[in-house]
């Protein structure tokens, strides 16, 4: 009682003090308008707009004047422990000094000497004070010494300062406070937020942060627990969008969380949105966070298994049939979840997705004003055309496959005629890129092979060769009704079986080994029998 006493004085203290580095006017509520002294208004006036050059004395300043207040809060508390009047004023003073240090901003160029100084542990400290209000302070001065913008240009400083507090364990003391945060408190929901968007700045700096703060801290945890709550509001957007950054680059962390039951969790945020659409376009970008999220769990192995056990291929199966917002991102999700992983494959023909998938490799997308715009569709298109690649490079045999291949088959081959369609528009793409490198060859601008053969790949070659693969399980399959529909089709299109080959070819020498060699060969050898077969 006598804490939070302590916590509402300063607060009060807060709102009605005149802090010397803000530019806004002082509230004095109670005071008669018209018996106010200009002359004292214009001095007001004055001493708000004076700006103290930011230079290496105003440093040492600064910090010498937050060490006093700090020792003398430090001794208040020591002598009236039980008295928090006693020590009221010695905190709203420290609280104006670490207002003061927010100008530091404003010259990051000297975050090396602040670091020399060695008042980075002072500060920090400061996170575990007993009242929050300071930590509060502490994390907002923060945000604001780490701002992406204020650090542009300033690489060198930015690291000096970002390794100094992570020496000095911000990771753990910034975690730590936030768990004793109650979102219920306005300030203290606002210093969430900025406490995430610290973490934000301290990844941008040194990307290993992602890394170091789910090993030392309780972060992902948190996290968790954020995105399952119900109710939206900016931290839980925000909270989505930082697991989001955290898992996209470190195999590390999306194994660490899903051993955390985090594919399950991830699962049940995204499920809020299977029958129904955000509200917002704030709400928009976190369901695209979630589902960020859920596609880079789907990277290890182990977390496929995750997925299925948990019935994730179910859920996007019923969000495709729903045709909400999250109709594509579902795609995406299985087209993770499908790649190198029969079982998934096996899961998705035995709960009937074929229809649904297959409904979406004819164009049959459910349209609004996001999915209009042709960059979307092609997307889907592309992860669609990759799942049903995934379909027959996971189902090799008996009557699921046979399910597969008999849809190639039903309303006169039709589907034969769409792929075909597709390949004559991904060939056409490729085509017109390498034109354009030939072009940029002639007026000197040389391109090694790699680079070239990566530029056709986000042409469209990935695509192209996908679909080429697609039709050589068909081919394979030796059904003498889609053989004959592939050869009218190429006759008609002026393609030969040659111009396929050539794709399987150059899709076959550019087979890497991060699945091992061995891995490596069978792939080679798989491609190599389709070349044969036509």
């Amino acid at each position: 009682m006598e804490l939070a006493n302590a916590r509402s004085a300063l607060k009060r203290k807060r709102n009605d003090a005149i802090e010397p580095f803000d530019n806004g006017t002082a509230a004095a509520a109670t005071t008669d308008v018209s018996s106010i002294d200009l002359s004292l208004l214009e001095a007001v006036e004055k001493s708000q707009t004076t700006v103290e050059v930011l230079d290496l004395k105003t440093l040492k300043k600064l910090v010498l004047a937050f060490e006093r207040r700090l020792r003398d809060n430090i001794e208040a508390r020591l002598k009236y422990p039980d008295q928090p009047d006693k020590f009221a004023d010695s905190e709203i003073e420290l609280h104006e000094e670490i207002q003061r240090l927010k100008t530091l901003a404003g010259g990051p160029e000297l975050y090396p000497d602040l670091v020399n100084l060695n008042v980075i542990p002072s500060i920090l400290g400061l996170l575990s004070h007993d009242n929050s209000d300071i930590a509060v302070d502490v994390v907002g001065l923060l945000q604001d010494l780490t701002d992406e913008d204020v650090l542009e240009d300033n690489d060198e400083p930015a690291r000096v300062l970002v390794d100094a507090l992570i020496e000095n364990n911000v990771l753990e003391l910034l975690v730590q406070n936030l768990t004793r945060l109650s979102e219920s408190d306005p300030d203290e929901m606002a210093a969430v937020y900025a406490t995430l968007s610290t973490l934000e700045n301290l990844i941008e700096v040194k990307p290993a942060v992602a890394e170091m703060v789910c090993e030392r801290t309780k972060l992902m945890r948190w996290l968790l627990g954020k995105i399952k709550v119900r109710e939206f509001d900016s931290n839980k957007q925000y909270a989505s969008e930082i697991l989001a950054i955290l898992l996209q680059n470190s195999a590390a962390n999306q194994r660490r969380l899903g051993q955390m039951n985090g594919v399950d969790v991830v699962l049940q945020a995204v499920a809020m949105y299977k029958s129904r659409d955000p509200k917002t376009a704030d709400e928009e970008e976190m369901v695209e966070n979630l589902f960020d999220c859920l596609c880079c769990l789907l990277m290890p192995l182990e977390n496929k298994e995750r997925f299925v056990r948990a019935e994730g291929v179910e859920l996007m199966i019923i969000i495709m049939k729903q045709k909400k917002l999250a109709y594509g991102s579902a795609i995406r999700a299985l087209d993770f979840a499908m790649t190198k992983y029969p079982p998934a494959c096996e899961r998705f023909v035995d709960v009937l997705g074929l229809k649904t998938a297959f409904a979406a490799f004819m164009g049959k997308i459910p349209m609004s004003k996001k999915n209009k715009k042709e960059r979307y569709q092609e997307e889907l298109e592309e992860r669609i055309i990759s799942l049903i690649a995934s379909l027959f490079g996971g189902i090799l045999r008996g009557s699921r496959r046979d399910r597969l291949l008999s849809k190639f088959v039903e309303n006169e081959c039709e589907k034969i005629d769409r792929l075909m369609e597709l390949y004559i528009r991904y060939s056409d793409r490729v085509k017109a890129e390498t034109k354009r490198m030939n072009q940029l060859k002639l007026d000197d601008l040389e391109m090694d092979e790699d680079e070239r053969y990566n530029r056709r790949l986000e042409a469209g070659l990935y695509t192209l060769q996908l679909i080429s693969i697609i039709l050589s399980h068909l081919w394979s399959s030796e059904n003498p009704r889609m053989r004959a529909r592939i050869e009218l089709l190429l006759k008609q299109q002026r393609i030969t079986k040659e111009d396929i080959i050539d794709i399987l070819q150059e899709y076959h020498d550019n087979i890497g080994d991060v699945d091992g060699p061995e891995e490596k060969e069978r792939a080679q050898a798989k491609i190599q029998k389709f070349i044969l077969a036509f």
